[in-house]
C-alpha cells in the first residue's frame, strides 16, 4: 500500500511538471513564484532567499543532486530564475550566448547569441548575470553588449554597445561584469568615462533616457541598486572612485562621497536605512558612509575587517557577513566592531537562505555558516564534483527548494528542502 501511495505521488508530480512545460513553449505566463532569483542577487538584489524548511546538515557527499546541465558555456556569469525557467550567459565556440533552461530537469530551451567570445586572456566568458523582467531579459556581455531578449523564445527585442555607442570607460582591464538593473520603464548600466558614469536606458527600444552628467568615474565591476534613502527612492553604485546616490527621474547626483578602490571594485553595496555600505579587496576593506537629508555625507569607520573581493556580503539583522581574504567574518554595520573571523572553505562568494549563510568557495567547496554575530560556526560542508580547472566565481543560487551552482559549462541542480 504504501508502494502505490509512493507511485500515485510521483506520477502526480511527473504530470504536473509536463502541464508546466507545456505552458512555457505553448506561451502562458506563469505567475512569478516568491522563491524565483529572478536577477543578480535575488528579487530584493540583497543576496537573500525567502526559502524555509532547508536542510541543515548535509551528507558528506552533499545534497542529493536533482539534475545537472551541461552546455552552458565558459565563463563566470551566475544564473536568473523565473517563470519556470533558468537563464545564464556563456561563451560557447562561436560567441557570447544568453541561453534558458527548464528549471525542472535542466533541459536547453533556446540560446542567443549575443557577440563575441573570449575577453581577458586569463578569464575568458562572460561574466554578468540575466535580468528576467516582464517577459524579457536584459543582458551584458564582457565586452558590453547589452541585448534585450524575448523571455520565452530569446528572440531579440534591441542591443546597443556600452564601448561603441556610448564612448563607455573602465577602471582597468577585466572586461564588463555588472548586472542590468531594470527598474519600471527604464535600464540602468554602469558605462562610465567623461560621458556619464550612469545610463538609463528606455526598458522597450534601447534609447538613452539621461545619463549622469555630473558623475563621470570609470566603471567598476559593482552593480547598481535601488535603495530609499530619507524616503528618497534612488539607485546606488559604487566605482573605482567613489559611491553615489542617483535620483531615477533626471540622473542627477543626491550624494556622492569620495572612495578609492583599487584594481577591481567588485562588491555590490549594501545599505541600512541612511548607512551605506562598500567592501573592496586589494588591502582597501570597507567603509560605510551615513547619508545626511542635506545630501551630505559622513564616513562613519573605515577598516580592512573585510576586504571582500567578489563574492558579495550579507545584510542580516545589523551585521554583515561575508569572505574577507581566506576567512570569514562578521561585523556590526553601525559601528564597523569586528563580531568573529573564522576559517572555512575559502574566499568565496556568500549567499543567504533560512538563518545560514551558503558560501560558496572559489575552488569548490561549499559551506553553511550560521547567521549569528555571536560566533563563526560552520555547521556542514561538501566538495562540489566535477570541477573544472577555473575559479568558481559565479555565485551561488538558493530558489524554489534548490541551490544552484554553476562551474563553467556545467550546472549542478542540488534538492535542499527538507
Amino acid at each position: 500500500m504504501k508502494s502505490q501511495s509512493h507511485s500515485i505521488i510521483r506520477l502526480f508530480f511527473k504530470n504536473i511538471q509536463s502541464v508546466i512545460f507545456i505552458m512555457l513553449l505553448s506561451g502562458v505566463t506563469i505567475p512569478v513564484l516568491s522563491d524565483d532569483w529572478p536577477q543578480w542577487r535575488g528579487t530584493k538584489h540583497d543576496g537573500k532567499s525567502n526559502e524555509t524548511g532547508l536542510l541543515k546538515q548535509w551528507p558528506e557527499a552533499g545534497p542529493d543532486l536533482a539534475w545537472k546541465a551541461k552546455g552552458v558555456g565558459i565563463g563566470y556569469s551566475s544564473i536568473s530564475i523565473a517563470n519556470g525557467m533558468i537563464y545564464t550567459l556563456g561563451d560557447l565556440d562561436d560567441g557570447s550566448y544568453a541561453i534558458a533552461l527548464n528549471e525542472l530537469n535542466g533541459d536547453l530551451v533556446w540560446k542567443t547569441k549575443i557577440g563575441e567570445a573570449g575577453g581577458h586572456k586569463g578569464y575568458p566568458g562572460p561574466r554578468s548575470t540575466p535580468t528576467v523582467h516582464e517577459g524579457q531579459v536584459f543582458v551584458l556581455n564582457q565586452y558590453s553588449d547589452l541585448v534585450c531578449l524575448d523571455a520565452k523564445t530569446g528572440k531579440k527585442v534591441w542591443a546597443v554597445n556600452l564601448a561603441k555607442d556610448f564612448n563607455a570607460k573602465m577602471m582597468s582591464g577585466w572586461k564588463y561584469s555588472e548586472s542590468p538593473l531594470v527598474d519600471g520603464d527604464q535600464v540602468i548600466c554602469t558605462p562610465g568615462g567623461k560621458e556619464g558614469t550612469l545610463i538609463a536606458l528606455n526598458r522597450k527600444d534601447g534609447k538613452m533616457k539621461w545619463r549622469t552628467k555630473d558623475w563621470i568615474d570609470p566603471a567598476g565591476y559593482s552593480s547598481v541598486i535601488v535603495e530609499t534613502i530619507h524616503g528618497k527612492r534612488q539607485y546606488v553604485q559604487l566605482t573605482g572612485k567613489s559611491v553615489a546616490g542617483i535620483d531615477p527621474s533626471n540622473g542627477k547626483i543626491l550624494w556622492k562621497a569620495d572612495r578609492v578602490g583599487k584594481t577591481a571594485v567588485v562588491t555590490t553595496p549594501v545599505v541600512k536605512d541612511d548607512i551605506v555600505f562598500v567592501t573592496s579587496a586589494y588591502g582597501i576593506g570597507c567603509n560605510a558612509f551615513r547619508i545626511g537629508k542635506d545630501g551630505s555625507t559622513k564616513q562613519l569607520y573605515a577598516n580592512t575587517d573585510i576586504a571582500n573581493h567578489h563574492g558579495g556580503v550579507i545584510l542580516h539583522k545589523g551585521h554583515i557577513y561575508g569572505s574577507s581574504g581566506r576567512s570569514f567574518s562578521s561585523l556590526n554595520i553601525e559601528t564597523g566592531e569586528l563580531n568573529f573571523k573564522g576559517k572555512s572553505v575559502g574566499k568565496g562568494a556568500t549567499v543567504f537562505a533560512d538563518g545560514y549563510l551558503y558560501l560558496r568557495s572559489e575552488t569548490g567547496p561549499v559551506a553553511i555558516i550560521e547567521a549569528t554575530p555571536k560566533g563563526f560556526n560552520e555547521v556542514s560542508r561538501f566538495s562540489q564534483p566535477e570541477r573544472s580547472k577555473k575559479k568558481a566565481w559565479a555565485h551561488p543560487v538558493v530558489a524554489n527548494g534548490k541551490l544552484y551552482l554553476r562551474d563553467q559549462d556545467i550546472l549542478l541542480c542540488y534538492t535542499i528542502k527538507k
